[in-house]
């Protein structure tokens, strides 16, 4: 699977795969979008359509380890590697869900 587009058509395709994990709704921001699950922000999506990741100190070598890079802000670059698989994007994805509510203010 691999995702390319303005960025609300990647946030169309990036909702309709993620409906696992709740309720998943975007918002505009900055140019790109932001991706939401149940009212707490997990993706950033710039204005290119690159897809970044909430992450922590849990989860930061994770990213690293893929070869990813950091946003200005706590969010990674999801990987070409994971972009192209369902089921490891879902899994990254519930990863991001899981630190973003951890890290809510």
């Amino acid at each position: 699977m691999r995702i390319a587009g303005a960025p609300a058509e990647v946030a169309e395709v990036l909702i309709e795969e993620w409906t696992p994990l709740g309720q998943v709704t975007s918002k505009s921001m900055f140019g790109g979008v932001g991706l939401f699950c149940d009212g707490v922000m997990f993706t950033i999506i710039d204005k290119q359509g690159t897809v970044y990741l909430r992450s922590d100190e849990t989860t930061d070598a994770i990213f690293e380890a893929a070869g990813s890079r950091k946003h200005g802000m706590p969010y990674w670059l999801v990987p070409a590697s994971v972009m192209g698989d369902h089921a490891e994007l879902l899994s990254w994805a519930r990863r991001a869900v899981r630190v973003a509510n951890a890290n809510k203010k």
